[in-house]
């Protein structure tokens, strides 16, 4: 007897980001520039800021509405036009909880237990952390499952995890004899997926690094972006004439993938227009792109900061929208699973 026929998944993007606060240039490089390049490519994209998986560490609430709020900014500064995307917090809809739990119950313990995230982040201190850090990744797999989604844009310490969430769909599919939920694919691509630390080329650029000056915030002014820029750590030598050259010099690829991203060329073309230039004359040309992309943006996040009533407007929208596509699915997964739904 021939296999039935497949289900085919309609092309969806889902991503997220956790509204931590201070979006730096590696939010914008890794994430919102190609969140942005996705929506206007035409394919139908969900963005979320997961403010539930924010709490897995204590948060103080008048922080995290704030930082909620500043991420929209971010994303809508960025060119993300809620129109032609969606926008909203996570928490505002339902079915990732609903989701979340029935991933809790699919994820073996042993899957999460592998996560490097959670080793990392919760260190020797495992037994203090919460159980929500833990269930991390059965989460993020609801966020992405609630819409059926079929493609996720992620940097590389986030893709063990999309690895967990194909897994998930995967053992659910199977567990019921069912093929409801797509197998999920990352999208990894572009010189400045992972924006490196200013002062540290092997270091992630992050908010959390106690020295501002080893990162550039989209709230940063001008003159402080130029500043950093100029101060950034490097090694004696010119830039190679051939990426080649850039392997074993982690501080200047940096510099260099960096342009590459905020002109959107490659690395080999950066290296074809400046290669052999000291950085007294790279850093300059660099420093006038970083203020000719970012400027507009913190600009812009000023503004719509002016009035959260709006961004809130906004995320309410988007929400509503995602629960119209996330609900059925809900549904369909509580009659897979045998439970009944009564109620008008």
């Amino acid at each position: 007897m021939p296999d039935a026929p497949r289900t085919t998944f309609a092309p969806r993007i889902f991503s997220g980001i956790q509204p931590s606060g201070g979006l730096t240039l590696g939010n914008y490089l890794g994430a919102l520039k190609r969140f942005v390049e996705k929506q206007n490519e035409g394919i139908e994209t969900i963005y979320c800021l997961v403010d539930l998986h924010a709490i897995t560490v204590w948060q103080d609430p008048a922080a995290l509405r704030r930082q909620t709020r500043e991420a929209a900014a971010g994303f809508l500064a960025a060119g993300i036009d809620p129109a032609r995307s969606i926008l909203f917090n996570q928490s505002q809809v339902p079915a990732h909880a609903e989701l979340g739990w029935v991933f809790n119950c699919v994820a073996r313990m042993g899957w999460m237990g592998r996560m490097t995230q959670w080793k990392d982040k919760a260190g020797k201190n495992a037994e203090a952390a919460s159980l929500g850090l833990f269930a991390y990744p059965a989460l993020m797999a609801a966020d992405i499952l609630a819409y059926k989604a079929t493609m996720v844009p992620v940097g590389e310490d986030q893709k063990q995890h999309l690895e967990l969430a194909r897994d998930i769909a995967l053992k659910f599919n199977s567990d019921y004899g069912v093929d409801f939920f797509p197998v999920v694919e990352p999208i990894i691509e572009g010189a400045a997926t992972r924006v490196m630390s200013l002062r540290d080329g092997t270091a992630k650029m992050s908010k959390s690094d106690p020295s501002d000056q080893s990162r550039i915030n989209l709230t940063d002014s001008a003159d402080a972006i130029a500043k950093k820029i100029r101060k950034a750590r490097t090694d004696p030598a010119p830039l190679p004439v051939t990426l080649e050259g850039l392997r074993d010099r982690p501080e200047a690829r940096n510099l260099v993938n960096i342009y590459a991203g905020l002109a959107g060329i490659t690395p080999e073309a950066v290296i074809a227009e400046h290669g052999g230039a000291e950085f007294g004359r790279f850093k300059p040309a660099l420093a006038d792109l970083a203020v000719a992309v970012l400027e507009p943006i913190t600009r812009r996040m000023n503004d719509l900061m002016q009035d959260p009533a709006a961004i809130d407007r906004i995320l309410g929208e988007g929400a509503d929208r995602a629960e119209a596509l996330a609900r059925p699915v809900i549904e369909g997964v509580h009659d897979i699973l045998g439970m009944i739904r009564s109620r008008g």
